[in-house]
């Protein structure tokens, strides 16, 4: 899969594209890294295996839990949690001109 001119980050090796597999699954990755992704799993023999696998395995959980839903207090209370644990940071950079 390695080519001239290409960057280190589109050059994937196998640990970079296992770590990133569920976000080709779940569909939450944009379109270069879904081209990256997919074409590093379509070259190489383990890293389609373990894709298969995955897949099987999100395909499985849907059919199993895929009609469970959270009840309404639990999921009240993760917002809250979620919110209160996320903190935004806001940086100012200021540019000196000559």
């Amino acid at each position: 899969m390695s080519g001239a001119g290409e960057s280190e980050f589109e050059n994937l090796d196998c640990s970079a594209v296992l770590a990133d597999i569920w976000l080709l699954l779940d569909n939450e990755c944009d379109a270069g890294a879904r081209q990256r992704l997919e074409g590093h799993v379509n070259a190489c023999p383990s890293c389609l295996e373990h894709y298969g696998v995955q897949q099987q395995l999100k395909e499985l959980i849907s059919r199993k839990c895929g009609g469970d839903h959270a009840p309404d207090g639990l999921r009240e209370r993760l917002r809250v949690e979620i919110r209160r644990s996320v903190s935004i940071r806001q940086t100012t950079y200021r540019v000196e001109s000559d």
